[in-house]
């Protein structure tokens, strides 16, 4: 773990109303924390999978907290008044540890949960509840595939010899790759017409992605060209309460503060 700061795990900076612990990474948690940053303590911690990621407002954290026993200790040794999970919907074990952790400890938790997608009249989706079934899937559907599902799903679909990948991500892919496959390194947002003119371009004929919610751009290119989409599921995630919008999570820490 390291900080950008400079100071030891469980050092927290400034005076702010509340110590909130940010779990980011997504667009939502750098949207609340620049939020929150003007009036409380703000520590936004990133799993450190990129290497040059965007910077949050307020403190930065990088790195695991080693579990569940780990992230309660921390909360204890920070002084920590409330967690704010905002992950990617597929961070379902990060998320797992902070249920675990803040009752465990007895910190009030929300989670921001983007909502997830739903397809439209004439989408030709195929919704799947993991990675190797989208494989399974696949070649029924398509040869030249756009795989958008992050690098660390690149692998499930390496034993695909018949099919050709263009696969985007923000970064390489590492470990085992299909043999067919073209890295395209680029981050979002995205728009409908650079969309539709790369699968264009390259001859997509099938789309790849989770149900990661946001932005519709990939979606509705797809739509708009008649290429079949498999959606992976969302893993579930704990009960806990949840709101869809940074917005609505700084409503829920006001009320709370009131």
């Amino acid at each position: 773990m390291r900080s950008e700061l400079g100071n030891p795990p469980g050092f927290i900076r400034g005076d702010g109303v509340e110590r909130i612990l940010l779990l980011g990474g997504t667009t939502e948690a750098r949207r609340l924390a620049g939020l929150l940053a003007g009036d409380h303590t703000v520590i936004t911690s990133l799993a450190g999978r990129t290497s040059d990621p965007l910077r949050p407002a307020g403190d930065l954290r990088i790195g695991g907290f080693g579990g569940v026993d780990g992230l309660a200790g921390y909360l204890r040794d920070a002084a920590i008044d409330v967690v704010v999970d905002a992950t990617h919907p597929f961070a379902a074990t990060m998320s797992g540890h902070a249920a675990g952790a803040c009752a465990a400890v007895g910190v009030p938790l929300l989670a921001v949960r983007r909502p997830g997608w739903t397809a439209g009249p004439g989408d030709q989706w195929h919704r799947v509840a993991s990675l190797p079934a989208a494989a399974g899937l696949l070649p029924r559907l398509g040869r030249r595939v756009f795989l958008t599902t992050g690098r660390q799903g690149i692998a499930a679909f390496a034993g695909l010899d018949e099919c050709w990948f263009l696969a985007r991500s923000v970064e390489p892919p590492t470990g085992v790759t299909p043999r067919n496959l073209q890295v395209l390194l680029d981050r979002g947002p995205f728009a409908v017409p650079g969309e539709r003119e790369l699968m264009l371009r390259h001859r997509i004929g099938v789309l790849v992605t989770k149900d990661s919610g946001g932005s519709r751009a990939k979606l509705v290119a797809a739509g708009e060209l008649g290429v079949p989409v498999i959606v992976v599921d969302r893993p579930p995630v704990p009960d806990v309460p949840a709101v869809p919008t940074a917005e609505d999570a700084v409503i829920w820490l006001r009320a709370r503060a009131r």
